[in-house]
């Protein structure tokens, strides 16, 4: 199966999260946000699955009152 691979500006968009914020979180070994792949000496993206997981767990977690790890004020 092919997957959609995002990139940052496509990550910042869907996740309202800034540029700072993101690599702030990717780099957080205690941070739930995916990781990216790597797809060249200086590119990388976020596969669009693992995002929108990401986005449905924060959802989740939200309506069951669980509190979010990793969170970046």
């Amino acid at each position: 199966m092919v997957q959609k691979i995002l990139r940052l500006p496509e990550v910042m968009a869907a996740t309202g999260y800034g540029e700072q914020a993101i690599y702030k979180k990717i780099n957080n070994p205690n941070d739930d946000f995916p990781r990216p792949v790597k797809l060249g000496p200086r590119a990388v993206g976020w596969l669009e699955s693992e995002i929108e997981a990401w986005q449905l767990a924060r959802i989740e977690a939200r309506d069951t009152g669980a509190s979010s790890a990793g969170e970046v004020a």
